[in-house]
């Protein structure tokens, strides 16, 4: 007997999968778990795809929609994803829930947060406007943070710091921009990363989305009640405090001016102080804190979107290069230790800095 499709099981029809293998397993646990959950099989559809291996599909249920997970168990593993839903609910975060799932076969039956994100309904010129869903957002993001243990997940420690930085130079100077790196660029990055993870250490640890921003946000609901969703979470960790709102309010898709950064970075601050998370009295230094992991953010993210091009074939994403260069420059700018990767950065892009000092010279 083939592998194609059973013609009894018509639903993954609708989806391209390129292993014939793969779609047969997906109908069978399909239709295994469709009567429990009075799932519409004919109603199946393709969601999303992330910069992973993932897939979403939606499938209609008889009390409204439902989302499948495809995550194939040789290239992602579920179970961080199943870990942190958990913790998120705990928090009382709205999550997915996980309402079934086949761990050998990585396929996953969850909630579904609607069919909008925050960035697809956010009014980018704007910005006052987007005020109540940013402050759903830091509302959230507080829930999660007050929850905090240590020990429950992986620490964002020094070494994943580092091996994250390393990304920029390994994939974006070196494999992107093709330039070979001499002993003086090396140094500079060296001790420009031991800078960036001296000042990010510094700040007290909680639980820590990593990708916190517009993106991975869902807006179900209506319009004069929205309700907010938290996504894409599996890669959570226990470190600083300033990463998450440095990468809700430094996104790397949606760029705001500094004067509405300032004042939802201050909101935060104002309510996570009350509280009682570890957020110190100082805004300004706590402000420096958000700026200093929004820098190390960048760096990383540059390199994986330089990876997700050149390792995945997913060259989208490096449009929105400018964008890190932008925040990575403007960060660099304002702190002299940051001076010598702010130059070499410029170098890299090919970036004329005026010499002021010859100003007027023949």
């Amino acid at each position: 007997m083939s592998h194609d499709i059973p013609p009894q099981t018509p639903a993954s029809l609708a989806i391209a999968w390129s292993d014939a293998v793969r779609a047969d397993q997906f109908s069978h646990w399909l239709t295994g778990v469709a009567a429990q959950h009075r799932l519409q099989m004919e109603s199946l559809r393709l969601a999303s795809a992330d910069a992973s291996f993932r897939r979403y599909f939606r499938i209609d249920a008889q009390d409204g929609s439902r989302i499948i997970m495809d995550a194939p168990p040789d290239k992602e593993n579920s179970a961080p994803f199943v870990k942190v839903a958990a913790l998120m609910q705990a928090a009382g975060v709205h999550g997915p829930q996980v309402l079934a799932w086949d761990e050998p076969l990585g396929f996953m039956l969850l909630t579904d947060l609607g069919a909008q994100t925050m960035m697809q309904v956010i009014k980018r010129e704007q910005p006052q406007a987007n005020l109540p869903l940013y402050l759903q957002a830091v509302d959230a993001l507080i829930a999660w943070q007050l929850s905090s243990q240590p020990g429950v997940l992986p620490p964002y420690d020094e070494a994943l710091l580092r091996r994250e930085l390393e990304l920029f130079p390994d994939w974006y100077i070196t494999r992107h921009k093709g330039v070979v790196m001499d002993a003086a660029m090396r140094q500079t990055l060296d001790k420009s990363f031991e800078e960036i993870i001296r000042h990010n250490l510094r700040w007290p640890s909680v639980f820590v989305h990593r990708d916190f921003m517009p993106r991975n946000l869902m807006i179900s609901g209506t319009a004069h009640a929205p309700v907010l969703g938290v996504l894409d979470f599996q890669d959570a960790v226990y470190g600083p405090i300033t990463y998450d709102i440095a990468s809700l309010m430094r996104d790397a898709f949606l760029s705001w001016d500094e004067d509405f950064c300032l004042d939802i970075t201050i909101r935060y601050w104002e309510k996570a102080r009350k509280a009682g998370l570890p957020v110190g009295d100082d805004f300004g230094e706590f402000y420096r804190g958000v700026e200093w992991m929004g820098l190390q953010r960048h760096l990383k993210v540059a390199g994986i979107f330089a990876r997700l091009t050149l390792r995945d074939g997913k060259p989208q994403y490096l449009a929105d290069t400018p964008r890190f260069i932008a925040y990575i420059r403007i960060t660099c700018e304002r702190y002299r230790e940051l001076k010598p990767l702010l130059r070499l950065v410029e170098k890299l892009e090919g970036i004329e800095v005026p010499n002021v000092f010859g100003f007027g010279r023949q």
